[in-house]
């Protein structure tokens, strides 16, 4: 590695990592991006969804040149019991305005083209480095340590991913609590695009996004998620740690329950195992969200926390995007200033708040408790759902009777004041 100091170095090649590098190479200034990977996104789960408007904002058209899998125009939310499942379905041609718009995507086939923007832009890439430490000297980075190499700069923009270690060493992340960290597996499925348009009723290059909740975590917190890309389906469960330590059945077991499920095998029959992956996910919301600037270093991405699950909606890469691109603005500011301390760098923050990324996460802040002080959302709600449901759909000879006459032992069996109380609570944390 070379010993020349650069203006900044970009440690993780994700999302986040290539889109501050593409910035800020683009604007004339010399960046190394640092990949631990044999290329950006080979360490990234494959598969997820892509909000565009934050990627629209920095590459105008994008989507007629990036390679994404399917618009999405169709939203589905089921909640499932071992015998059961009740759903929400949305379709709308609005869902694909763009601007609005959303596109299922393998992630480490995006990033590696990110990459290659951000080379085209003037960064430099290096791949299958480990960076084991930062240079730190009286308490600012400096830059960073490899093995015994070492490489300076003026900036260090940590995009290493949830499990920043290096933002932890340096303290500006404390260790991660049981219940704000969730475990997530994946798998993805080959299916001929035929297959997946029948199945799904979607036209050539619409596709759908599910998200599950219910049996197939055990009613303990967390759910599944199935997006439709181009010849295949990112399937797939995240369960907070906390449910998997307290719990009897493991991630890949939930996964499994999740396939075997009858109102899900007959979406992925037939279909080919391409790839089996798993990482962690941050659950905690604005809450833990760390230190996110110090003397010459920045924390983006999911090592910020810029993650959110509401339950009928997950969201992460759009946040990733948008802190890049706020790091990347402070960075280039600073160095016009030539001022890259912690005060300097404050802009980032700034541009954080000013934009939709803080304010997002402060607006849905009391939703990741609330989820954690409500397990009911994952085992009684789906269950009181079907039985609903088979009172107004079953018929069986017996005479009938008032369908608030049927439904109410089942709302009983929560307590009316208890669903009264939960959904005044889930309202108010959204």
């Amino acid at each position: 590695m070379s010993e020349d100091k650069f203006d900044a170095i970009v440690v993780g090649g994700g999302l986040a990592g290539t889109v501050a590098a593409y910035l800020m190479a683009n604007a004339g200034l010399e960046v190394v991006l640092i990949e631990r990977g044999n290329f950006p996104g080979s360490k990234n789960m494959t598969g997820g969804r892509l909000y565009t408007h934050s990627i629209e904002k920095i590459i105008p058209g994008f989507t007629a040149e990036a390679p994404l899998e399917r618009k999405i125009t169709r939203e589905c939310v089921t909640m499932l019991t071992d015998d059961s499942a009740v759903g929400l379905d949305y379709r709308s041609t609005r869902l694909g305005k763009q601007g609005s718009d959303s596109y299922s995507v393998l992630t480490s086939v995006l990033d590696q083209w990110l990459a290659d923007k951000a080379e085209e832009a003037g960064a430099q890439i290096i791949a299958g480095i480990s960076i084991e430490n930062l240079i730190v000297r009286e308490g600012r980075v400096c830059g960073v340590i490899a093995g015994d190499d070492e490489l300076e700069a003026n900036v260090t923009i940590l995009a290493d991913g949830a499990n920043s270690l290096l933002a932890q060493k340096i303290g500006m992340r404390a260790e991660f609590k049981p219940s704000q960290v969730a475990v997530g597996v994946k798998e993805l499925i080959r299916l001929p695009a035929s297959v997946i348009e029948d199945r799904f009723c979607s036209s050539d290059g619409e596709g759908t996004a599910s998200l599950f909740v219910g049996s197939p975590t055990a009613g303990s917190i967390g759910g599944g998620f199935l997006y439709t890309n181009k010849e295949s389906v990112s399937l797939g469960i995240v369960a907070t740690l906390s449910t998997l330590v307290e719990g009897n059945r493991s991630a890949p077991a939930m996964l499994e329950a999740l396939k075997r499920h009858h109102a899900v095998a007959p979406l992925i029959k037939n279909g080919k195992l391409l790839e089996y992956s798993g990482h962690i996910v941050l659950e905690g919301g604005y809450d833990m969200i760390p230190k996110l600037i110090g003397d010459g270093v920045l924390v983006v991405g999911d090592g910020a926390g810029f993650c959110m699950n509401l339950g009928y909606a997950v969201r992460g890469m759009d946040l990733a995007i948008a802190s890049a691109e706020c790091a990347a603005k402070a960075v280039i500011e600073a160095s016009g200033q030539g001022d890259f301390s912690a005060e300097s760098l404050a802009v980032y923050r700034t541009l954080l708040e000013q934009g939709f990324v803080l304010k997002d996460m402060k607006t849905y802040r009391r939703f990741p408790h609330f989820m954690d002080s409500t397990p009911r959302l994952f085992d009684e709600y789906p269950r009181l759902a079907a039985d609903t449901m088979e009172e107004m759909f079953v018929v069986d000879g017996r005479p009938s009777i008032p369908l608030r006459k049927a439904v109410m032992p089942h709302l009983k069996r929560i307590g009316i004041g208890t669903l009264i109380k939960d959904v005044r609570k889930g309202l108010g944390s959204l």
